[in-house]
């Protein structure tokens, strides 16, 4: 197993906005904040999406109002994003990943894997 597949990216950044990593088995104490961080910046996103489309539904917005809307949706997008990035990375790799795996769509559809 390669450093890469040994670490995990949280969903925070250091200091400077560089992304920070965590070498480790998952269970751990840090494992379990990056959790729980992951589970409330989802909420959150989910919450600032109903937000929205109220807002927007409205049609009586200030720019001001769009421009903070904006601003929080792209902070929950990079959020949602990191989360996927890492979750997506920790992921086992699928079976069409491996070589001759599928040759082509029609063996797909001949052997459907579900």
């Amino acid at each position: 197993m390669s450093l890469i597949d040994e670490v995990r990216l949280l969903p925070w950044t250091g200091p400077e906005g560089k992304p920070c990593y965590l070498s480790g088995d998952g269970v751990g104490f840090m494992s379990r904040l990056a959790d729980n961080v992951e589970a409330a910046q989802l909420g959150l996103a989910g919450d600032l999406i109903e937000e929205a489309q109220q807002v927007l539904a409205e049609r009586a917005w200030t720019p001001g109002e769009l421009h903070l809307l904006a601003m929080q949706l792209t902070e929950a997008l990079v959020n949602v994003h990191r989360i996927a990035q890492s979750q997506g990375a920790r992921l086992p790799a699928p079976a069409y990943e491996e070589p001759n795996a599928i040759d082509d769509e029609e063996d797909l559809m001949a052997n459907p894997r579900d």
